[in-house]
C-alpha cells in the first residue's frame, strides 16, 4: 500500500479531491441523528455524499434520512461476519455486546469506531470527514476547507499528551502504536481526537494494511484484541509517523465547540455557548447525557438559524 500511495500522492497533490461525510450512529440518537442531517443540508456543501453507519438492527429506522446524496449503511455490509452482535442481559436486553471468538467483547462505541475504519473500503470518496451524530452544525461550510491542494486536513493537538492527562487517551496512543508497530515512542505527544474531523480515503486503506502486516491478522481482529483504543489516535499515528505526514497538512482548529458537561440547557444557557464558539467554529455538540430534551434541543437550534 505504502508504494500504491505514493504514486497516487503525488498526483493527488495537484488538485484537491472529493468528500463525503460519514456519521456512526444508532437508535437511541436517531432524532439527534436526524437534527444533525437537516443541519448538514442547512449549511454544508462540497460533499458528495453523507454515510450513516448503523447496526443492522436499526438500519430499518434510519432509512427515513435517506435522500438523494445520503446513505444508511449496515455494518453487514462493512465488518466481518464473525463479529456479531448479542443481546446484554445485563441490562435487560436493552443494549448488546459484538462477540466473536477473535476479539474480546465489544461494546457499541467499540464497534461505532470500527464502522468508521471499515466504510474507507465501501466508498469512492477521497477525503471522509467524520462527524458524530450528536453534533448540529450552525454556520456554513464548504468541505473543499478539508483540502490544501492535494493534502488533506489532520487535526492535531501539539504536546496535549505530555505530562499527566485524564482518562484513557495514553492508554489509546500507546494502543495505537502496538497495532502499527510503533515502538519508539510508545506513546504520542499528540492528540488526534475531535467531534469533526477529515481522514484521507487511501491512507485508511493502507493504515489497515499496516496493521495486518503487523498482527498477522485481520485488523478488526488486532484492533479488538484490547478493548481501550481510539479509531483517532490509530489513524493520527498512521498519518503522522508512519506517513511521515504524507498527502496531510495538520491543523489545531477544532471546528465544534461540545457541551461536555453542566446543567440542562435552557434559552440563556444555549445562547451563551453559541456565543462562546470561536471563529473558526461551525458546529456545537451536545452530549446526550445532559438531558436536554430533543424537542427543546431542536427548537434553540432552529432559533439559532
Amino acid at each position: 500500500m505504502a508504494v500504491r500511495e505514493t504514486r497516487r500522492g503525488g498526483a493527488a497533490r495537484r488538485a484537491a479531491g472529493s468528500c463525503a461525510i460519514v456519521t456512526a450512529s444508532y437508535a437511541p440518537d436517531f432524532e439527534r441523528c436526524r437534527l444533525l442531517c437537516e443541519t448538514i443540508d442547512r449549511h454544508v456543501s462540497g460533499h458528495a455524499r453523507h454515510y450513516i453507519l448503523v447496526a443492522h438492527a436499526d438500519v430499518a429506522l434510519f432509512k427515513s434520512l435517506e435522500a438523494r446524496n445520503r446513505v444508511v449503511i449496515s455494518e453487514r455490509d462493512l465488518l466481518p461476519r464473525w463479529l456479531r452482535p448479542v443481546p446484554d442481559p445485563t441490562s435487560l436486553f436493552r443494549r448488546k455486546f459484538w462477540l466473536s471468538t477473535r476479539t474480546k467483547p465489544l461494546r457499541g462505541w467499540h464497534v461505532q469506531q470500527l464502522r468508521r475504519i471499515a466504510v474507507a473500503a465501501h466508498v469512492e470518496e477521497d477525503a471522509l470527514i467524520y462527524i458524530d451524530s450528536d453534533v448540529v452544525v450552525l454556520k456554513d461550510l464548504d468541505c473543499a476547507a478539508f483540502w490544501r491542494g492535494g493534502d488533506v486536513r489532520l487535526f492535531r493537538r501539539d504536546g496535549a499528551l505530555e505530562g499527566a492527562v485524564d482518562g484513557d487517551h495514553k492508554v489509546w496512543s500507546r494502543n495505537a502504536g502496538r497495532v502499527l508497530g510503533i515502538t519508539k515512542p510508545r506513546v504520542s505527544a499528540h492528540d488526534y481526537i475531535a467531534t469533526f474531523i477529515a481522514w484521507r480515503r487511501e491512507s485508511v486503506l493502507g493504515m489497515c494494511e499496516q496493521i495486518e502486516a503487523i498482527s498477522g491478522t485481520h485488523w478488526v481482529e488486532a484492533i479488538g484484541a484490547d478493548r481501550k483504543f481510539s479509531e483517532c489516535m490509530i489513524y493520527g499515528r498512521y498519518a503522522d509517523e508512519v506517513l511521515g505526514g504524507r498527502g496531510h497538512f495538520l491543523s489545531d482548529e477544532e471546528l465544534c465547540r461540545v457541551y461536555w458537561r453542566g446543567p440542562r440547557l435552557d434559552e440563556g444557557t444555549f445562547r451563551a455557548f453559541v456565543d462562546g464558539m470561536g471563529p473558526g467554529q461551525v458546529a456545537i455538540g451536545m452530549q446526550s447525557f445532559i438531558g436536554t430534551d430533543m424537542k427543546h434541543v431542536r427548537s434553540l437550534v432552529n432559533a439559532a438559524g
